[in-house]
Parts: structure tokens; sequence; C-alpha cells
């Protein structure tokens, strides 16, 4: 066995670098095509989630293999070799298969114990198959992952130490709410009809949200799902939409999930703000009173270089309390605010970047730069007593994006009203997560599974050596029994019958002790070399060997593809 690993996740790499190392279904086939073309893999597959992307090979040459396979993951993943190799990891043989059992088990998970692992290395071995890339090993080494993850489950409480991906997002939005309550009643939209979208629908459904819209590229997908959902029995409604209402279903739903294989955008900013804004582009916004005795604000004043109009719609707004969308970003408007906190845009206090109509692009961005920096001040030296903005600020829209590139804009933070937990945020938010104790019972599995595996890798190997070696008996047996029939052609049948079985058996006898032992002995770390002293001692074919073993690997994947 000389099993390789080269790839990147959450642990090794920024959320950054992962969302542009993301691989798409044809980079997939084409990255396992060029590395069995490669001279130094003679099989693979490919574990591409939304947090890692890792290239399983069975190499002959370590370094050759660790320099090609880190070259292919650059090149299909569009991010330079350069830039890449810093966050790649590379493992070898036991520690391979180390990792991969750990992966399985949910242990190297962004959120520990979490299932979702399974069913993308069970779609990991499946592409290997369906593209004749997996051999042997690496059937054998993706089945008995599968294996290994289900008894991890079974035989533990793993899943106490942690939920699915979609869990332990929403349960990041309902902030110190529990999920049950944060959701009862609430409409939601997901959008994709995959793997992960699927178990968000239903788990929505299972948390108690009133309605699930459901919007796919495939429309047939979505109707489906939908289906499920009404079939489902939690008495949640559902139905299914084009992806081109998305923006409309924003402005009647309160929790979106978004997860698809879209290399770009599928909510933009614009997208966001439109949606929770009101008919004339405000939407309400807690306000400061007045402080007593104040004098009234002046009346409305076009300063220099601002258009008129703009200045007494900011004006009303600021009177009214309410908020400004413009641009994909919400400014709050605050009258006189700016003269007195040092603002150097008057009438505009918060947060903006792009110019609204008649108004100077560069006195916008000096405002949004002394906006930064008031709220990172803020931060640094929060007042006694006050709550944070998540505690006070009323919700509007909860968007969940477990997508790899992220499906929605991350800027919509800042649009009032919107609260918005991604990849990102929550590898922060698991990273402090507690432990369960199972995790320690897992890891005692995975090291007796390792153990397991390589020697049964190992003993494998020698296999086809003993196979040839019977062989070879069995054409001695036959030749001498032909033979004896030429010395002494008046056997009768019983007597030929009885002479033949006699040599066989004194044959396997003399065979039986020492093919077991050399199984025995080639299943211990550092056996692989029993194989190659037996082929010596018996002076056995090499091809009648490897003919041996090509059957043997041919069995094995047929059976491996019906398994799956």
């Amino acid at each position: 066995m000389s099993l390789l690993v080269v790839g990147l996740s959450h642990r090794s790499a920024p959320v950054s670098v992962l969302e542009r190392a993301s691989l798409s279904a044809d980079a997939k086939i084409k990255l396992l095509h060029d590395t069995l073309a490669a001279e130094p893999a003679a099989e693979a597959t490919v574990l591409a989630t939304c947090n890692r992307i890792e290239l399983y090979a069975d190499v002959d040459k370590f370094h050759a293999g660790v320099a090609e396979l880190s070259t292919l993951l650059a090149q299909h993943s569009g991010v330079a070799l350069e830039e890449l190799t810093p966050y790649l990891y590379v493992h070898y043989e036991d520690r391979a298969v180390h990792h991969l059992f750990s992966v399985a088990c949910g242990l190297d998970s962004m959120v520990v114990g979490e299932g979702q692992i399974l069913g993308q290395i069970k779609d990991a071995l499946a592409l290997g198959q369906e593209l004749h890339t997996a051999g042997r090993l690496i059937n054998d080494l993706f089945q008995q992952a599968l294996r290994v993850g289900k008894r991890a489950h079974s035989e533990t409480g793993i899943d106490r130490a942690g939920q699915s991906l979609v869990t332990f997002g929403l349960e990041q939005l309902a902030v110190h709410l529990p999920v049950d309550a944060w959701a009862k009643g609430k409409r939601a939209l997901v959008i994709g009809a995959g793997s992960m979208s699927s178990l968000a629908a239903a788990t929505l459904a299972r948390v108690g949200v009133a309605e699930v819209v459901v919007a796919n590229r495939t429309a047939e997908r979505a109707e489906r799902l939908a289906e499920i959902l009404v079939a489902s029995g939690t008495g949640v409604r559902a139905r299914s939409v084009a992806m081109s209402a998305v923006t409309d279903e924003l402005t009647r739903v309160d929790v979106v999930v978004s997860c698809t294989g879209a290399t770009g955008l599928v909510l933009t900013g614009d997208d966001v703000a439109a949606a929770v804004v009101g008919p004339a582009g405000l939407v309400p916004s807690p306000s400061l009173p007045a402080s007593p005795g104040s004098a009234p604000a002046p009346a409305p004043h076009a300063p220099a270089g601002l258009d008129s109009d703009v200045v007494a719609r900011l004006r009303a707004a600021s009177e009214a309390g309410i908020r400004l969308a413009d641009g994909g970003v919400a400014r709050t408007i605050a009258p006189g605010a700016g003269a007195a906190d040092g603002c150097p845009v008057e009438v505009l206090a918060g947060d903006g970047r792009a110019a609204l109509t008649g108004v100077d692009a560069n006195s916008l961005e000096l405002h949004g730069t002394w906006a930064d920096q008031g709220e990172a001040a803020a931060q640094r030296q929060p007042r006694k007593g006050a709550r944070s903005q998540v505690d006070v600020a009323p919700v509007r829209l909860a968007l969940l994006d477990l997508a790899m590139p992220r499906d929605i804009d991350a800027a919509v933070h800042r649009i009032p009203g919107v609260r918005l937990v991604d990849i990102e945020s929550l590898a922060g938010a698991s990273a402090d997560a507690p432990m369960a104790a199972d995790v320690d019972a897992v890891r005692a599995i995975v090291a007796e599974e390792v153990a397991a595996f390589g020697a049964a890798q190992r003993a494998a190997h020698i296999t086809p050596t003993v196979v040839a070696l019977r062989a070879m008996a069995a054409e001695v047996v036959a030749m001498e029994v032909a033979r004896l029939d030429g010395r002494l052609p008046d056997l009768d049948e019983r007597q030929r019958a009885e002479v033949t079985q006699t040599v066989r058996r004194v044959v396997d006898k003399l065979l039986h002790a020492p093919t077991v032992r050399v199984k025995q002995l080639a299943s211990e770390p550092g056996g692989a070399g029993y194989a190659e002293a037996l082929r010596e001692l018996f002076d056995l074919d090499p091809q009648t060997v490897a003919s041996v073993s090509r059957a043997d690997a041919a069995d094995k994947n047929d059976d491996s593809g019906r398994a799956s």
C-alpha cells in the first residue's frame, strides 16, 4: 500500500483560500483523469466539500507523488501553486488511512461529530468508480471508511459532541434562543435542492417553521423536495419556485438558507437590501430620543455640491427616525450628527461607501472611514451597561450561507435588520464549541480500525503469492499423477483416485503451516518483504503472481460497485 493524500481544509487554510480553491463537477472529473495520466498514480479519487479538498491516490513514488498531486490541485482549483502550497497537508500510508477514518467519524469536521461527511465520502467513492479511477486500494479504503464512520456513530455518543452544519448554523442565527422557539411560525426560503439544501429544508421543517419555499435551477428537483417536505408529517407547508422568483420571495420570508454549486453570488447586497426596505426605500430603525429642551432641527439646506432633493429626503428620513437604503448598503440618518461627532460629511452618520445620487463620492468615502473608526472604537470601549447590537437590533431577515464559494454577498451584514451566518463565521464559532467525552472513544475506534486495515492490506498483498504457490503445487501433483498412470496403467479408477487424494493431502499439509504463518507475519508492520521471500524460495513466476493480483482486483472492484 502506497496511499497518499494531498489536500487543504478549514483547519489548514482560511475560508478565502478554500472559497477560491473550490472544485466544480467538471473540474473534479478532469482532475481525476489527469491524476491517472500522471506517472506516479495508479488510482485516485477526490473528496471535495465546503470545508475540504483532498486528492487520494495510490502512488509508487512518494516525493514525485506529492509534487504531482500538489501541482494538479493548483491547476484545477485555479489557485497558483506558490499560493496554495503553504496551506496543503500531506499524509502517507497509515497516516493517510488514519486521516480519512477521522474525517469519516466527524473528528475533523468544522462541527465535531456531524454525519454529513459520510454522504460526501460515499459520493467521492462513487465518482471514482464511475470514472474507473478507483482501484482496489481506493475501493477498500473508502468502503472501510464508511463502515468506520457508521460504527463511531452507533457505538458512541459522538453525535452529542456536535450537530450538523445546518443545525449549528441555525443555532448561530437564533443567538440566545432555542432553535425551536426561534424558528416557530417563521417562513423560510431554501436555495438549492442538493444534499445539504435538502438537509436544511428537513431541519427547518423539524424545528417548526410554518412554510418552506424551495428554489432550484432544476425545477423538478425543487418540486420533488417540496413534495417530500409536505409528506414528512411535520405539518410544514412547502412549495417550489423558479430561481428567477428568489428576489420576490425574499420580501415574504424570515429565514434564508442557501447552498448551491454556483460559482458566483446567488444573492447580492442589492437583492437583500431591496427585500428588507419599504416601498419608498426606507425601513424602520430605532432612534434615540431628542434631549429635553433641545432646539428643533434647522430647515433643510443643501451644502455646496449636494443635490437639494437628496438633502431634503435625508432630512425627512432623519426626522422620522428611519433608514435609507441605497447601493446595497443601508445608512443611518441622524440630523446634525456629523458636525457633533466629527463626521466630515454633514447630515450623514452611519456606514456607507457607494455614492448617493448628487452626493460627492469622495465625501462619502471620508464619511465611511469616519464611521468605521467610530464603530471600531465603540467595540474597543463598550459603554457600561450597553447591550450588544445582536441583543437589541431586530432581525428582519436571517441568512445562512453554507456554500463554498459563498452564495450570499458578505457585505449584507452591514444592512440593518439582516443577520448573516456563513462558513467563515461558523468556523470561528465552532472553534470554541465544547468537546464531548465520546471523542476519546471515537479516537480509540479509529486507531483500532487503522491497525486492522493496515494488517488486512498487508495480508492481501501476500495472498496472490500464496495462491500462485498453491497453483504451482497443484501442477506438480497433476504431473506426478500423470507420470504414475504411465508407469502403473493397471490401476483401476478407485485406486487412482486414492493415490491422487493422498498426494494432494501430503502437499496441502506441507504447505499449510508455512502459508498460514507467512500471512500472519505479512500482516504485521514491516511484513511486506515476506511475499518477495516466498517468490524467491519457490522460484514462482512473477507473471503468474501478477495475473492472480489482477483477477482478484477485478473481483473486488465488481463487488464494491455492487455494494455502492
